[in-house]
């Protein structure tokens, strides 16, 4: 069915030049009489997102850094590109709740993407989240804005779009699940360090850490993949988006990512959605629900894949998990805290400062020191990041001196 020009929807990238970003062009451009790319945004990835506008020719492009979005405006003048050039956070905002926006995919990693993705929300946008931590961070903030503006909230991780595939026909995000469903089962490929003892853990490497055996992420999801942090942010993500406690949610270590989430009902029925690991099938369900678009993923061969395993996740050897729950449990904004020290942490060992194994120390560290605040304003979540950030670097600061002392 051909649409005509009042149908196409008009997209906003947010992270554009990131995988998801990446993997979510490319399926637009199986679509373009469906789709059109109203604008786009990176960090400071001039280059990246210079090609991106030539591609694409969007109405805006946003570069955070002010250098880089000068070089990308000079560079789309040059090229008689139309496209109008912005900067620094603000525009970030601008574009995600434009007027012309009809979907937003809000996958800007980390506490970067927050304020944006609440603008998407409070002007009732159609909304893809792949950063679970606007939900991490102020989960209630952005359930109620949600709410409030009659936005449509699909998850793009995954793990939480196979649960909302598997719940009933019109379902809703925020709609509470106690009543309908037993558990969910959360599943985890366990990263490259699956079955590592401690004492290995604590020899690993960044390109290690990096090199995921499934999926292909940026270097940050990456490391909270190895670390497990990156189910516990998705087990306090999962609590906001279907409104249920962590007790009804139980981690399945599945080496193979194959079955990328499931759903236990009240009769004892599990149902379950599969597929190859490829990011394009959440993000094309996302873009055409409640319909279903072609996504470029090759079919699933389950007579090559041959068995499906599973296994409870290792507590001890990975305890990023039970900080994340616990960090749930103690609300306000203790999950903002360990969402802030997480990627403190997390750059810290990037760039060699740690090793890998002390990066739950830092998180354990920083959520013992910053107080608990009740979150009544994105404020309160903005200055307990801050605050977090501060304890963390603190804490680094001290780890990296005695390790000094000590050689």
């Amino acid at each position: 069915m051909s649409l005509s020009a009042c149908d196409i929807q008009n997209v906003c990238v947010l992270g554009a030049t990131g995988s998801i970003g990446l993997n979510t062009l490319d399926v637009i451009a199986r679509h373009p009489g469906r789709y059109k790319v109203h604008s786009l945004t990176a960090f400071d990835k001039c280059d990246a997102l210079f090609d991106l506008c030539v591609r694409f020719e969007p109405e805006y492009a946003v570069l955070v850094d002010v250098n880089a979005a000068e070089r990308l405006e000079a560079r789309c003048l040059a090229k008689g590109l139309a496209t109008k050039v912005l900067a620094e956070s603000k525009a970030l905002e601008f574009v995600a709740s434009h007027k012309s926006v009809d979907i937003v995919m809000a996958a800007i990693v980390g506490a970067a993407g927050l304020q944006a993705n609440l603008s998407a929300a409070k002007e009732g946008k159609k909304i893809l989240l792949a950063n679970k931590e606007s939900l991490v961070m102020s989960g209630e903030l952005f359930m109620k804005a949600v709410e409030n503006s009659s936005a449509v909230l699909l998850p793009i991780d995954s793990e939480h779009n196979a649960i909302f595939q598997c719940l009933p026909n019109g379902y809703r995000c925020g709609e509470s699940l106690s009543n309908t469903i037993r558990r969910v089962m959360l599943t985890a490929s366990g990263g490259p360090f699956r079955g590592y003892t401690e004492e290995q853990i604590s020899k690993v490497t960044v390109s290690e850490a990096c090199n995921h055996p499934n999926w292909n992420m940026g270097q940050k999801i990456s490391v909270d993949s190895a670390s497990l942090m990156n189910k516990g942010l998705e087990l306090i993500e999962a609590c906001w988006l279907f409104d249920i406690a962590p007790e009804m949610i139980d981690v399945h270590v599945h080496p193979e990512s194959i079955i990328h989430s499931m759903v236990e009902y009240q009769d004892g029925s599990v149902i379950a959605q599969m597929g190859n690991p490829d990011m394009r099938t959440p993000i094309a369900y996302g873009l055409a629900w409640p319909e279903r678009i072609d996504s470029g993923v090759s079919s699933l061969d389950l007579f090559s894949i041959a068995n499906l395993s599973f296994e409870k996740p290792d507590h001890k050897a990975f305890p990023c998990l039970d900080l994340a729950q616990e960090a749930f449990k103690a609300g306000g904004t203790s999950c903002a805290t360990l969402n802030a020290a997480n990627e403190c942490a997390v750059d810290a060992f990037l760039k060699g400062n740690i090793p890998f194994h002390k990066i739950p120390d830092i998180i354990a560290r920083v959520l013992s020191l910053a107080p608990k605040v009740r979150v009544m304003s994105v404020e309160d979540v903005l200055q307990a990041d801050l605050l977090a950030r501060e304890l963390a670097r603190e804490a680094l600061s001290k780890l990296k001196s005695s390790v000094l002392v000590a050689s």
